[in-house]
């Protein structure tokens, strides 16, 4: 008899798993009441609970039900994985956020790789799982007793943060995440495999232009050297990627990097900081077009030819709080800079051109409609003539310290999220 009660457990058990991991939420329920111990059982070899698979599979309804039942959210496998991780690990939005406003602990580590569920996130490219991840730690005991700040740059076992694994896995859109959030750009990894490699050194070796992109528009180095005494170029070159070492080759034309140190930068909404940020892209890009002429390589087509030209003419940036109001691309030249030591040079707030007033802020202006559209065009001609009139004669490849005299600006076009690479292996190859 009592042989006989043990099967019937495990199949029950059998059954739950497999009713959790297909969504079947009436199989789940009538099991879970009939013996409500099954909650707390686990799978036999990786010890996943009910709630790992749920949240794998992306089973908001069970993950709810199961979460209701007053089960632990961060209940460990073998592995010391949480349900959290999966559900990063596996791009299950809506399980992340469920677990997160159920309280699930962001600052657990895998015993793998001593990695968390930003790891995770950033590794497997899910950028929305990404955001919600960092807007949980931005408000929760992290921020009070971690600080935002490192928890953002948190290392796992091997010294990388969530910023190298994204840029060595080619996931434009997480990288730029990351920078935005606050993440070190020349952070040096302790020994991921490649000891003292930045992030540009791993998304050279992966091969992401779009990646590459990133790091240089937010300051990254391109002569610091990882433990092997190489650049980011070499690398670049030892793993075949022409076009990123046309990019990280020492000897062209420095980017454009966007101005974080500014306040008024630091503040923007998010309006004007994404136009903003396309005109950053969009002159970089010019740049690119000027490296990568008569070379063999052809620039990603994450970078769209496509321009609205209404857009790039139209005066969509207003200095508060003097009102002046410039394009977009004028903006950035007043604002833009060329990479600085952070060392031995301090960067000197601009002032708007017009009246040399201290900047306090930006706004988008506000355009209610195309009769509006036009008469800002025309306003073009008094407040950024002078600024725009020989955009065409400028070479962003003039070098020196002064954006505003040396660029040349592109019309403002889309932005791509870049390309996202298929990898779905979790061992890092040395």
């Amino acid at each position: 008899m009592g042989q006989g009660l043990s099967c019937r457990a495990n199949h029950n058990e059998h059954g739950l798993f497999t009713a959790v991991q297909h969504g079947d939420l009436q199989t789940v329920a009538t099991l879970l009441q009939a013996d409500p111990s099954l909650l707390h059982h686990t799978t036999v070899y990786d010890r996943h609970s009910p709630l790992h698979i749920a949240a794998a599979n992306g089973q908001i309804q069970i993950l709810s039900r199961l979460l209701h039942g007053s089960v632990n959210p961060d209940v460990l496998n073998r592995q010391k994985q949480t349900p959290l991780m999966l559900a990063a690990m596996h791009g299950k939005i809506d399980c992340v956020e469920k677990l997160l406003e159920a309280g699930a602990n962001v600052l657990m580590f895998d015993a793998i790789y001593g990695r968390t569920c930003l790891h995770y996130a950033a590794y497997y490219g899910h950028s929305s799982c990404l955001k919600a991840i960092l807007s949980a730690a931005q408000y929760s005991p992290v921020a009070a007793s971690w600080g935002f700040a490192r928890f953002v740059n948190i290392r796992d076992g091997k010294g990388a943060t969530p910023l190298h694994l994204a840029a060595r896995q080619r996931r434009p859109d997480c990288v730029h995440i990351l920078l935005d959030s606050g993440a070190l750009v020349c952070a040096s990894t302790g020994g991921y495999g490649f000891p003292g490699s930045t992030p540009l050194h791993l998304a050279a070796r992966g091969g992401s232009l779009d990646c590459i992109r990133e790091l240089l528009a937010w300051g990254a180095d391109r002569l610091h050297r990882d433990a092997s005494g190489r650049i980011p170029y070499v690398v670049a070159l030892k793993h075949r990627h022409g076009a990123c070492a046309s990019l990280l080759n020492p000897t062209s034309a420095e980017p454009l990097v966007w101005p974080s140190p500014l306040k008024f930068i630091s503040e923007l909404n998010p309006e004007a900081k994404a136009l903003l940020e396309q005109a950053l892209m969009e002159a970089n890009k010019e740049r690119e077009k000027n490296i990568l002429k008569g070379s063999a390589y052809i620039p990603s087509p994450s970078h769209s030819d496509e321009v609205d030209d209404d857009i790039s003419e139209v005066c969509t940036i207003e200095v508060q709080n003097c009102g002046h109001q410039m394009c977009a691309q004028c903006t950035l030249a007043l604002c833009c800079h060329n990479k600085p030591n952070p060392i031995t040079t301090c960067l000197t707030p601009p002032v708007c051109p017009f009246c040399r007033s201290a900047i306090a802020r930006l706004v988008v202006v506000k355009i209610e409609n195309h009769h509006d559209i036009e008469a800002d065009q025309d306003s073009v001609d008094v407040n950024c003539s002078k600024l725009s009139k020989s955009k065409k004669s400028r070479n962003l490849n003039d070098g020196g310290s002064s954006s505003f005299k040396g660029l040349s600006f592109g019309k403002l076009g889309g932005r791509s999220s870049g390309r996202i690479a298929a990898e779905n292996e979790w061992v890092d190859k040395q």
